[in-house]
């Protein structure tokens, strides 16, 4: 009763206030060790800092205005994103797509992601939708981030395995489970998805159901369809090395839907698994999300790619690095070298080379290698370099999957400006057969890609 009195709302006991009703409603709910009271509990913490934020933010601005002369000139001016200096085939993953506009509210350090996609959506209304979806994707990687934090602490109900193997004969961890479960609850109610395809999931899911059935959804007002690594490089979580969440967002086909209560067909079920069987060249979006040293979002809408990182003090990401781009050459690559024996001749000869110093830049390059591609990508995107996981005698399509590691990651590659191939042609334009194709990966700074990729020309001919 005490947290109804307006006199405590701005006084420390507020604080306990709100610890007492959130854990009043778990407790009610029986969610108090579930996700969904983490996730409450996120929402609402954030909810709260965003009002003392606006009061604040009112109050500065009023009194400002009181001794400030009137303009009708706005604070920002809508201007066209340096286009000319992005290579026209890299600008837009999506074919025949316009370029997104964006104006100088993007540009700015410090705005949060919230309101940098309000901003895209105003001056972009085919995008409106894309900000309810990110606001899901921005509420799951904070949850995410909470809990990779937390996973090995004593006691914990993430650690171990959870006695799964999933579609690509991989143990499943508990946390692995966790995490994809709560992407999808996160997404679910968006109202904007059309079907949903998983790491973790034999095929693409239901949203609307969590049983064992898992469906193809049909829902003709969801506009789009969303592939994800729930968290990528699991496997090293338990030595606190980087791990992160990969999305790929791409249109719905029209061809998937489904008027009224009509059974679907065998057909018709076909039509919407081809939804998630898309090229990147048919992306919306893509966006990742590194659990570190600190907590990043990176996300590309199709004009340059933007770093936002995690303000824990505020509840919100905040815009770090707008219009990010690669070094066109470097000194950096990121292989797997245990395997170097059972490349193709071209990657082998080039990597030896580099490491001798006697490539075609003639600089010798050094070798920074996580296991965790996100890890990996980021620090290529942010030093340059080369990140790859080539094909080899024993994996000969490579390891990383194509969908929702390969694809993504490639659109995000070109957008800083760098390349991504097999070697022999670029990921970006590959259609999937199945969900979980493999395919071999070679992406980073754009000089030394391009020598990979004059290797294997020479190599073929």
């Amino acid at each position: 009763p005490h947290c109804t009195q307006p006199s405590l709302l701005e006084s420390s006991a507020w604080s306990f206030c709100r610890s007492c009703l959130v854990r009043l409603w778990c407790n009610t709910h029986s969610l108090l060790s579930s996700t969904n009271c983490q996730l409450f509990f996120l929402s609402w913490e954030t909810t709260y800092k965003k009002m003392k934020l606006l009061i604040a933010a009112c109050a500065l601005v009023a009194s400002v205005a009181a001794f400030s002369p009137s303009s009708s000139k706005p604070a920002f001016t809508k201007t066209s994103l340096d286009a000319a200096t992005l290579d026209k085939t890299n600008v837009m993953g999506r074919q025949g797509a316009s370029v997104p506009e964006f104006d100088e509210v993007c540009e700015t350090t410090g705005v949060t992601l919230t309101r940098f996609m309000n901003e895209v959506a105003k001056l972009n209304p085919e995008l409106r939708e894309l900000t309810t979806l990110f606001g899901g994707i921005d509420t799951a990687c904070k949850a995410i981030s909470n809990l990779v934090k937390r996973s090995q602490l004593p006691g914990s109900s993430t650690l171990g395995y959870e006695g799964n193997v999933n579609v690509q004969g991989e143990d499943q961890k508990k946390l692995d489970v966790i995490t994809n479960d709560l992407l999808k609850r996160a997404l679910r109610f968006t109202g904007k998805l059309g079907v949903l395809a998983s790491e973790e999931e034999d095929n693409p899911v239901d949203l609307m159901e969590f049983d064992d059935e898992r469906e193809v959804v049909f829902d003709e007002t969801s506009r789009y369809v969303a592939v994800f690594d729930p968290l990528d490089g699991s496997s090293n979580v338990d030595a606190g090395i980087p791990t992160g969440t990969i999305i790929g967002i791409y249109e719905h086909d029209e061809s998937c839907e489904i008027e009224g209560d009509t059974p679907k067909t065998d057909e018709q079920e076909a039509n919407c698994l081809a939804n998630t069987l898309q090229p990147g060249t048919n992306l919306v979006a893509s966006a990742y999300c590194l659990y570190s040293s600190s907590t990043f979002f990176v996300l590309t809408l199709g004009n340059g790619v933007y770093m936002f990182t995690l303000d824990e003090t505020l509840g919100e990401f905040v815009l770090s690095k707008p219009h990010l781009k690669i070094p066109e050459s470097s000194s950096i690559m990121s292989f797997n070298e245990a395997n170097l024996d059972k490349w193709d001749p071209p990657m082998k000869e080039t990597a030896i080379k580099w490491r001798e110093g006697t490539g075609a830049s003639g600089t010798r390059f050094s070798s920074r290698y996580i296991g965790s591609m996100v890890g990996d990508v980021h620090r290529t995107l942010l030093y340059g370099g080369v990140f790859g996981y080539p094909g080899d005698t024993k994996n000969p399509n490579g390891k990383l999957r194509l969908l929702y590691e390969g694809a993504p990651m490639s659109f995000l590659m070109e957008q800083a400006g760098g390349l991504s191939t097999t070697g022999t042609e670029r990921v970006m334009e590959i259609t999937p057969d199945v969900v979980h194709q493999r395919v071999p990966v070679i992406m980073g700074s754009k000089n030394d890609v391009q020598e990979v990729m004059d290797a294997y020309a020479a190599w073929e001919k």
